[in-house]
């Protein structure tokens, strides 16, 4: 998948996957992480979503990565926001007073720039990833996380067979084959959803759970 397929999904604004609301399970679960205030959190693929602003309203610091320009200047724009602009390496950063937005390639962001954050919140990039690519992300955020470091992720699956991605489905099994190699895992809540996305009901997917893990590096 190249980086010109999400930019053109921004451009043209067809993003589905941005949701409107604050994700339930972040609420439900972000409070059993049990992380200070102050605690510094990294969001990747974290486009404009909402869920970066209830984790400010916990009073964390975000820090975002997101490839897409459009989404980042949105985020801010959007929400009145007033920012500051500047560059590190390959990536433009856009920093407010709790959120700082890395726009540029997770898969070049320098590592200390997560040396120092207490938690991390993945609910969309894992499943922005196609097979071929799920692994290299997956290495790619061990690496950004610190050990004994928790966080959330959020998955979807489904019969991959009857809708073509993003999402991607991502099943426990997979979780279980290539994510324990560098986080404990801790399935917390799965839970069907089909009727509260259309979406797949137009395209007759016959079922769809999202899951909630909970996340530790290990050291």
């Amino acid at each position: 998948m190249e980086p010109s397929f999400w930019h053109e999904k921004w451009q043209l604004q067809q993003i589905g996957f941005h949701l409107n609301q604050v994700n339930p399970f972040l609420v439900k679960y972000w409070p059993h992480l049990g992380l200070p205030e102050n605690s510094e959190v990294f969001v990747p693929l974290c486009g404009k979503s909402l869920d970066m602003f209830y984790l400010a309203e916990q009073r964390h610091t975000v820090l975002g990565c997101e490839l897409s320009l459009v989404a980042v200047k949105d985020f801010f724009t959007d929400n009145d926001i007033v920012y500051q602009e500047s560059r590190i390496n390959d990536h433009a950063v856009f920093s407010a007073e709790q959120v700082t937005l890395y726009q540029g390639d997770i898969f070049t962001l320098p590592s200390q720039l997560t040396s120092s954050i207490s938690g991390f919140y993945d609910r969309a990039a894992l499943i922005a990833w196609p097979e071929e690519m799920r692994q290299q992300y997956v290495h790619t955020l061990a690496a950004l996380v610190p050990a004994d470091v928790s966080g959330l992720l959020i998955t979807l699956d489904y019969p991959q067979e009857t809708l073509k991605g993003p999402p991607f489905a991502v099943s426990p099994t997979w979780i279980e084959t290539y994510l324990t190699a560098y986080f404990t895992v801790e399935l917390l809540e799965c839970a069907d959803v089909l009727a509260d996305n259309s979406r797949f009901v137009y395209k007759q997917v016959p079922w769809l759970n999202e899951a909630v893990y909970k996340l530790t590096r290990k050291s």
